[in-house]
């Protein structure tokens, strides 16, 4: 038994033409995604291509290179120093007295043997005309014994007198006579102490300190209460003095 149906004309050709959609969707879809695939393996080709290009690079090892070159023989070496004077010295009286005049202050430049100061010494001036009192009475004493040991000396001759006592002349004589050299002696002390009075320059340089003034009291050499008068320094040439490390 056969049936038969019978299909309206009207309805075929609105079936292909959603067939022919849905084709064409379906393509674009494939062409979409196989545009993606390549897309994308070509981004991920070229980030592998970088990233070889840059393991190749850092495979290669980086070293600086330095040219070597003469150095100069003599190497500088900065170092502190001091400077110091060739030649200091402090300046004491000799002789006690007060100041008289000084000549020099600080930063003047003086000679060797120039004048520094005076000082008024009434005691060694009182000493030095003592002494040579003193002086006067031993020598007319040793001429007096002098005269005498002479004339004994002459009359033993003639038994005018004994040996005894022409011993005891000559001996006097000779005690007198040793009594004025040392009365000499110490003249020639003291003036030489009353010429301390004078303060003169040891040697050339320049004053760097002066610790006197007219009037003030000056006490002989350089302990106790005394005071040094000058400082006086030789500048001309100089002492360096480096501290140098052992290295």
């Amino acid at each position: 038994m056969t049936t038969e149906v019978d299909i309206p004309p009207n309805r075929q050709p609105e079936e292909r033409p959603k067939k022919s959609r849905l084709y064409m969707v379906l393509v674009l879809v494939v062409v979409v995604l196989v545009i993606a695939g390549l897309f994308t393996l070509t981004q991920r080709r070229s980030q592998y291509d970088a990233l070889a290009k840059e393991t190749e690079k850092l495979a290669v090892p980086t070293v600086a290179v330095i040219h070597p070159t003469v150095e100069p023989a003599q190497e500088d070496l900065v170092l502190p120093s001091t400077l110091q004077a060739y030649v200091e010295s402090p300046i004491y009286a000799r002789t006690t007295g007060y100041v008289k005049k000084w000549y020099h202050d600080i930063g003047s430049r003086v000679r060797q043997g120039d004048l520094l100061a005076d000082i008024d010494t009434p005691e060694v001036d009182q000493q030095l005309a003592q002494a040579r009192a003193e002086l006067n009475t031993a020598q007319a004493n040793e001429k007096l014994s002098q005269i005498t040991a002479t004339r004994y000396q002459d009359l033993i001759r003639t038994d005018g007198v004994s040996k005894q006592e022409v011993d005891n002349a000559v001996g006097d004589y000779a005690a007198k006579s040793a009594g004025a050299q040392s009365a000499q002696a110490n003249v020639r002390r003291i003036e030489q102490l009353d010429s301390f009075k004078h303060i003169y320059a040891p040697f050339s340089g320049v004053i760097t300190r002066r610790n006197v003034d007219i009037g003030n009291l000056i006490n002989a050499g350089n302990g106790g209460a005394t005071q040094e008068l000058f400082y006086l320094a030789q500048a001309d040439p100089i002492r360096v003095y480096i501290s140098v490390p052992e290295v």
